[in-house]
């Protein structure tokens, strides 16, 4: 085995970043957090070992800010950057920085990033080895008017996506001439926001699609396994909200089919590390390469849960080196897994992002039940990002009693101070025709859009007792005069209390 990393800077924040930390810490490995002002006192500090400022708030200028970020990996002695999702995590520019500071990136190597981080380029590449693509266009832009021209050769509806990014963010569907214009520049806008790239193209647009997913591991030696699909089909304007592995639709056929397609992808683009190869199936069964998500993926514990492989472990021994230790024929799916991701938004009001502190929270257990969170009572939710809090994943034998569980689990946890989509997603996985695996990419639109949510007052007040016993909490929050954070006790995180005697 080659020589491990001994310390890793994270350049993100939430939960992923204590995802990543997590692992680190298994593996014996110190970490390195960023913060930028609003989140100086952000849950993911306090588990690192060390924390560095790297900007104001806006992503712009501290987590997408790269001379900031690889100023802190050189202050720190850190060998290693670890990009998480989003922000700079698919930035082929940050990989060869990366690579020119003598800081190890892990994710693909900066020439596969390049590759597949461009969509364009990488639908046109696999096409040539007679793999299915969407027709679309043949280069990205930032114009507007070529935008328009190639909807009015191609017809509508055409779905608008972003070059430089992932995540749903910017996409847009376009079924009309009148609604193209304001759609386009909708999208290059957000996709400037999120990813510092306004570049942008358009696809056919297919209707209601399954969304289904292929994970794959590589290592540096042209090494490569697939750790089978995830169905992700279930969207909300174009960003996943649950997902699932093993997929109702695949049978052993398409299913090997499709997992060699992605190791095909791999093998053309030459890529490394964790990633994933996406597709569309269409209502006979037949798939349609999408694009490469060359990063670890926001839905990947479900597919930990299935396999029983550590994918973030997985990324820092590939990074440093390590050859792929796993062989094909012996990874297996065990159970089924689902993941509902908990987004601080308002479903009472269009879902618009809900930013405030979080009052009360109490994580859901049980058998079966994994919490992947990045808050805690006394969190401050911000609208600068992404308004993820966490990702609750269920695991069990059989769908129907995973379903179950993670219902249960929705059930039974109340936030308070902000609003959330948790009761939105008990609806879903209780809902009849999603029980039944009768899913595609028009679910929500189809089933949910006139959904409201019910009266949760007993809930709340039942919330608002349990409160009143965690006043105090957020006094023990610090940070040291050098902006680490200080890890407060069990003791100190209770508030104010004493022991008293009886009389």
């Amino acid at each position: 085995m080659s020589s491990m990393f001994n310390k890793i800077l994270i350049a993100n924040r939430g939960e992923i970043a204590i995802r990543i930390m997590r692992a680190c810490r298994e593996l014996g490995i110190e970490t390195v957090a960023v913060y930028s002002s609003i989140d100086k006192n952000a849950l993911h500090l306090r588990f690192a070992d060390e924390a560095v400022y790297i900007g104001e708030s806006e992503p712009q200028k501290s987590y997408l800010n790269i001379d900031n970020i690889i100023a802190a990996a050189h202050q720190t002695g850190a060998q290693a950057i670890h990009p998480g999702y989003g922000f700079l995590s698919e930035n082929s520019l940050f990989a060869e920085r990366c690579l020119q500071e003598n800081i190890a990136f892990i994710g693909p190597n900066p020439e596969a990033l390049r590759l597949v981080g461009d969509k364009i380029v990488s639908r046109e590449i696999v096409a040539q080895y007679n793999i299915p693509v969407i027709p679309g266009m043949e280069n990205k832009t930032t114009s507007i008017d070529e935008c328009i021209a190639f909807a009015e050769k191609y017809g509508y509806p055409l779905i608008l996506k972003t070059s430089a990014g992932g995540g749903g963010k910017g996409m847009r569907i376009i079924r009309s001439k009148a609604e193209a214009k304001s759609a386009i520049e909708a999208g290059m806008r957000e996709a400037q926001t999120t990813f510092g790239d306004p570049s942008v193209y358009l696809e056919k647009y297919l209707e209601q699609p399954r969304h289904v997913e292929i994970q794959i591991l590589a290592d540096n030696s042209g090494n490569a396994v697939h750790l089978y699909e995830r169905e992700c089909s279930i969207q909300r304007r174009h960003q996943k909200i649950i997902e699932e592995s093993p997929s109702v639709i695949l049978d052993s056929d398409l299913r090997r089919r499709m997992g060699e397609t992605a190791l095909k992808v791999a093998a053309i683009s030459g890529y490394s590390n964790a990633g994933t190869v996406e597709f569309l199936v269409d209502s006979d069964n037949n798939f349609y390469f999408l694009e490469v998500n060359a990063r670890l993926q926001v839905e990947h514990p479900v597919t930990e849960l299935v396999t029983g492989i550590d994918l973030v472990h997985a990324q820092l021994r590939i990074a440093a080196g390590e050859k792929l230790w796993l062989n094909q024929e012996n990874i297996r799916q065990n159970g089924h897994a689902i993941e509902c991701r908990i987004y601080a938004e308002d479903p009472a009001r269009n879902f618009l992002p809900s930013a405030g502190k979080i009052l009360f929270m109490q994580e859901p257990g049980g058998p079966g039940i994994r919490h992947d969170c990045g808050v805690i009572t006394g969190s401050e939710i911000s609208v600068y990002y992404d308004p993820i809090l966490s990702k609750l994943i269920s695991w069990a034998p059989d769908r129907e009693t995973c379903c179950k569980r993670i219902a249960t689990a929705l059930n039974d946890f109340p936030i308070l101070g902000i609003r959330t989509n948790i009761e939105y997603l008990r609806d879903i996985i209780t809902h009849p025709e999603f029980s039944k695996g009768n899913i595609n990419t028009g679910f929500i639109d189809r089933y949910m859009a006139d959904w409201q949510p019910k009266s949760e007052s007993a809930v709340i007040d039942r919330a608002v007792i349990a409160a009143g016993l965690y006043g105090g909490l957020n006094d023990a929050r610090k940070m040291n005069t050098a902006g680490s954070p200080e890890i407060p006790s069990p003791w100190e995180m209770l508030g104010d209390w004493r022991i008293g005697s009886r009389k």
